[in-house]
């Protein structure tokens, strides 16, 4: 099985070719997948060019990221879940300090369909929105077809 393509960048920088779009924030601006790191943990970033921005959620709040690294590649898919589960070839985005593997997910809210990680032991998808960690446990997991 192949690995997955992270290119590393900074927020600052134009994204990378094929980048995978997650979904759109509220105001219809597309919204990419990538991670970065965080307080020890690799998490799901939220990258949205059109704003210079890109956010992890983590510790109740949604922070700001600079450094990040985008997701390129094709054949990825989005496939319904909840409640902390992934499905066979869910695409793993890191870990916590603690070596829990995070999953990249997306959620409905606020009008947005916004990534986040799944983080199975606590049996929901965090994203971050509006400046606050919000928990969904109903959501949909990135997979690719090999």
């Amino acid at each position: 099985m192949a690995e997955h393509h992270w290119v590393s960048t900074t927020i600052d920088s134009e994204l990378p070719p094929f980048a995978v779009q997650a979904g759109h924030d509220s105001d219809g601006s597309p919204i990419f997948v990538g991670r970065a790191y965080h307080n020890g943990d690799m998490l799901v970033a939220k990258i949205v060019p059109n704003k210079g921005q890109a956010y992890v959620a983590w510790g109740g709040e949604e922070v700001n990221k600079h450094d990040i690294e985008v997701l390129t590649g094709h054949n990825y898919h989005w496939v319904p879940d909840a409640n902390g589960a992934v499905p066979a070839g869910a695409v793993a985005c890191g870990q916590t300090s603690l070596g829990e593997t995070l999953y990249v997910g997306r959620g409905y809210h606020a009008d947005s369909l916004t990534p986040g990680k799944i983080h199975p032991s606590q049996g929901c998808l965090y994203i971050g929105f509006g400046g606050e960690e919000v928990t969904l446990t109903n959501y949909e997991v990135l997979v690719r077809n090999y």
